[in-house]
């Protein structure tokens, strides 16, 4: 799958017994590495672009776009990549 990248910082912000508010700052070429998703989690770009998702079934694009927030359910398993000439930056908050 995924050659080896940069790593992702994460800066966790909030984690208390409800929710993990967590920001994420991707490098031009970065990424988080393969991890598995425990609770269901809303992801809101500060800083917008083009990210390649890898899974288990294969790749595909998607475009972050700076205030667009989406949702997915616990169980997601990926690395994130991104494919942009920018740092991609977005919060992560996992509902516990």
């Amino acid at each position: 799958m995924s050659d080896t990248h940069l790593p992702a910082k994460s800066t966790q912000q909030v984690d208390n017994e409800r929710v993990r508010v967590t920001e994420w700052r991707i490098p031009p070429g970065g990424a988080t590495g393969w991890h598995t998703h425990e609770f269901d989690y809303v992801i809101v770009p500060t800083v917008g672009g083009n990210l390649r998702i890898e899974t288990p079934d294969g790749e595909a694009v998607a475009r972050m776009v700076t205030g667009e927030s989406y949702f997915r359910a616990a169980g997601v398993e990926h690395d994130v990549i991104n494919n942009d000439d920018h740092e991609i930056v977005f919060i992560e908050t996992e509902i516990k």
